[in-house]
């Protein structure tokens, strides 16, 4: 199973020079795609437990359009291991104008990620 969720990144999430906007914030929207892949196969939000391993591997800037993917790549009794990715499929271009952008082919590949998923234990039925 894989879902994926694209966002437009608005000027108002860079916190630091270049425009560049802090990783968390694509932590945040892996989160988000987690969350769907549990309610699609789970009927349940699930919660997230862990990270076992984060890349930063390229700059994410504020008029980006990402796009985050999370496929599922383990199944266990109540957790669920999933591989992240972040792309960049679109970038603000403001040297060429205030609102010029260009799509990326190919897009450029800035956060990747493996993390682990858990679905609560139902209660049981009443006798």
């Amino acid at each position: 199973m894989k879902v994926t969720h694209r966002r437009y990144v608005p000027y108002s999430h860079a916190h630091y020079g270049g425009s560049l906007v802090d990783g968390a914030y694509v932590l945040g929207l892996f989160g988000d795609v987690a969350t769907e892949v549990c309610i699609r196969m789970d009927g349940d939000e699930g919660l997230f437990a862990s990270y076992s391993d984060v890349r930063f591997l390229a700059p994410v800037r504020a008029g980006d359009v990402i796009e985050v993917s999370a496929e599922v790549t383990r199944v266990g009794n109540r957790s669920r291991t999933l591989a992240f990715e972040a792309r960049v499929v679109c970038r603000a271009r403001p040297e060429v104008s205030a609102s010029a952008a260009e799509v990326l082919d190919p897009p450029i590949v800035a956060v990747a990620a493996t993390g682990v998923v858990v679905i609560p234990a139902r209660p049981a039925p009443p006798p």
